[in-house]
């Protein structure tokens, strides 16, 4: 179940999922015309834990320790809209690679700090369909640049930290040793 994959990218040969994700995203975009780009959430499975079939839907429980996410995340990002989960005959939530390559994305988006209602409202405007891209891409664009900005101050935050301990007597790439070594 937890076997990893690869996919391919146009133009490309096939991408192991523990390579570097930035670059092989930021290379297809490169490389790729906008209008043969896979979908999102296919090279996000690829580049994410998930496998290339599943043999069975997952439980919840199978589905957060895939992702590292809590049940209870899972729960509530299907309560609010963001995904829609399949359910089996008894009712019970059975994740499909759909809805865990949507979990991916979210988690990703997530992971950049944007908030669960942005990410809902751009959800919606996904659902609303044709009319809606410039809207996307106002939402998507002004998030990139809040991203580029935190970006900024972080690439700062961490000169701070290495010029701290450069003046310890440390290389700003250095591993300082723990007690228990």
């Amino acid at each position: 179940m937890t076997a990893t994959t690869s996919i391919s990218l146009p133009g490309s040969d096939p991408i192991d999922p523990t390579s570097r994700g930035t670059e092989v995203l930021r290379s297809a975009l490169a490389s790729t015309p906008a209008t043969e780009l896979p979908e999102l959430t296919v090279a996000l499975a690829g580049l994410a834990p998930l496998p290339a079939t599943l043999d069975h839907p997952l439980t919840v429980a199978e589905a957060a320790e895939l992702l590292a996410l809590s049940p209870h995340t899972l729960r509530y990002y299907e309560r609010i809209g963001l995904v829609e989960v399949p359910r089996d005959a008894g009712g019970h939530r059975a994740y499909d690679l759909p809805s865990l390559s949507r979990l991916v994305f979210i988690t990703r988006l997530r992971l950049t700090g944007m908030p669960v209602r942005v990410i809902a409202s751009y959800f919606e405007l996904t659902r609303e369909g044709i009319g809606t891209e410039p809207q996307r891409l106002a939402l998507l664009t002004e998030h990139r640049a809040a991203l580029r900005r935190h970006l900024h101050e972080l690439q700062f935050a961490l000169a701070v930290i290495d010029y701290k301990i450069a003046t310890y007597g440390g290389s700003s790439d250095c591993v300082v040793a723990s007690a228990d070594d």
